[in-house]
């Protein structure tokens, strides 16, 4: 990596550019098949060293603690589903869950479970939340996107996800520790 004009090597660069503390940082799951309430294992394939240091919380406190962390203006990053119907990789740029897929008032812990278990929905990318906006009563999350069919639709290089898709497709985020106090007190 080059820096006005010195070349770094990556951990130079978080240290010397960035300044970012990785230890400032928390990842939050959602999973049934480990005990809520515990560090637990982020069960894919890109967790190749089976790191054991993500908070597994119920589905209702990981949404409340993503809405709240984006509402307060953390910036958040998400391991999500990006190749399941809802998905638009043209215009118009948006991620919701079919209502033939799964009606809203069934996604729950049972409907991630089933969809993570099966391999239907997998953390094929790790995207970055960075607003929101309410419509109708529910949120749409803004959410930056590094891969090029993002530059296909009505707003380039974004997406916005609707709150349901976060709920069922947004297999793990990663936030500054700051966003968690409450979650975090009931880990120490």
């Amino acid at each position: 990596m080059i820096a006005d004009g010195n070349s770094l090597t990556p951990k130079q660069y978080l240290e010397q550019v960035a300044r970012l503390d990785p230890d400032d940082y928390v990842a939050l799951l959602s999973v049934l098949d480990q005990p809520y309430w515990q560090r637990a294992e982020y069960r894919v394939p890109d967790n190749w060293w089976h790191d054991k240091s993500y908070l597994n919380v119920p589905l209702d406190t990981f949404m409340a603690a993503f809405k709240d962390a984006v509402r307060k203006g953390y910036s958040v990053v998400v391991a999500a589903d990006m190749s399941e119907p809802g998905y638009s990789i043209g215009p118009p740029g948006i991620a919701i869950v079919p209502s033939w897929d799964v009606p809203a008032s069934h996604i729950d812990e049972n409907a991630r479970h089933f969809r993570f278990a099966t391999g239907n929905t997998t953390d094929d990318h790790a995207l970055h939340v960075v607003g929101w906006v309410q419509r109708n009563g529910r949120d749409w999350y803004l959410v930056k996107d590094s891969w090029s069919s993002a530059w296909n639709n009505e707003h380039p290089g974004y997406y916005f996800f609707h709150e349901d898709y976060v709920k069922l497709k947004v297999l793990s985020f990663t936030v500054h520790k700051d966003a968690l106090t409450d979650v975090l007190a009931r880990f120490e």
